[in-house]
This record gives structure tokens, sequence and C-alpha cells, in this order.
């Protein structure tokens, strides 16, 4: 028996706080999913949305930001909670961030090995993968086999970081910026970041895939 699931308490800053009546919601929408009263693809297109549309948009201004100038990519780079507040994206799940690059050098990763926090004020909701046991133990021993599985093929020389995000602690990739992008707006550039990316498990788009 490991103690894994004392850990998802001290972490499920929410768990205890939930209302009754929240819980009892969600114990009403299992029921109502289970005897097929709501279809479950209508609520994966709600969570979709916010997992991979108005969540991630925040984050993916912060990095188009990052990328076109150079005084707030050192501001973020120096203390990312405070470069990522100036744009009013704050909430209990980004207390503290901080922000890694991505290099030709380096890819960073980022993991929650315990449970699994995220950084919900950048990033939305977590993929559901990034949750799941094989993901969180697997980016640890076999950074390069995941990101494999996850059609991200680097050089061999490439060295791979891979950060374990707690509580306390979140994480922001900055991915490399794509070729070909000199002088975009921020806004043309942020198209080309996607919440995958700013997680480690993908690169951003290529500026031909975003036309």
């Amino acid at each position: 028996m490991s103690d894994h699931h004392h850990h998802d308490h001290d972490h499920d800053h929410e768990g205890s706080a939930l209302p009754e009546i929240a819980l009892r919601v969600k114990a009403l929408e299992s029921i109502l999913v289970e005897k097929g009263y709501v279809d479950p693809a209508a609520l994966d297109v709600l969570i979709e949305t916010y997992e991979t549309k108005i969540g991630p948009r925040n984050g993916a201004r912060v990095v188009a930001k990052a990328w076109a100038d150079p005084a707030y990519r050192e501001r973020l780079r120096a203390d990312a909670s405070a470069a990522i507040a100036e744009f009013g994206f704050v909430g209990r799940q980004g207390e503290h961030m901080i922000a890694v690059e991505n290099t030709s050098d380096t890819h960073n990763l980022v993991v929650c090995t315990l449970c699994s926090c995220y950084p919900w004020p950048v990033l939305g909701l977590p993929p559901v993968w990034y949750k799941s046991a094989p993901y969180r133990s697997r980016a640890v021993i076999d950074p390069r086999g995941v990101l494999a599985d996850f059609g991200v093929t680097l050089p061999a020389q490439t060295r791979i970081r891979v950060w374990d995000s707690t509580a306390e602690t979140r994480y922001l990739v900055i991915p490399m910026r794509p070729a070909g992008t000199e002088g975009w707006a921020e806004e043309a550039l942020a198209d080309l970041v996607t919440r995958d990316s700013m997680i480690g498990a993908g690169i951003a788009r290529e500026p031909e895939a975003a036309r």
C-alpha cells in the first residue's frame, strides 16, 4: 500500500474546501453520465474548451510576449509569478511560478509525480494524461520516450530536464520560438503556442501550420 492517496490530499487544496453542494453536483453528474442521461461527449467539449482554448490562451500570451520582448523575458525568468501577474492571470493554483526556457541544448518537461499540480491560471485545466500514473512515472524515468510518444523527437545531444511541480511551485515552459517568425506581432506569435508546448510535452507550431 503506497502512501500515494494521502499525498493527493495534501496537494488537493480544493478537496476539503469543496462545499457539500459541489460534491453533490459532482456525484449527480457522474450518475447522470453513468445512466446515459448526459452525453459524456458534451461534457468533454465543455472541458476541452477550458483545457485548450480559454486557459492556455493566457499562457500563450505570456510566451509570445517573452519571445517578442527581451525585457519581459528577463522579468519572466527572474520572477515568473510577478511577470505573469502583469497580465492579471493570478489565482490560487498559480501561486509560485517558475519559467524555464527551452533552448537548442536543453528541453524542459514538467511533471507532478505526487499528484497533478498544475498552473490553472495560465494553462487552464490539465490534460487527462497529465494526471495519469504512467505519464507521471515515465516522464521521470524515460522523458525522451514520453516525448517520442507525443511526436516530439529531439536531437540526441539535447538534454532533457524534468521539473517536478509541487503544491508550492509550478512551472511554465517557454518553448523555443519557431524560425521564420521575425517581426511577428504578439497576437500572431501566441497562435503558435500550444498548451502541450508550455508543459514541454510538445513544441510550438511551425508558422506554416498556423496559417
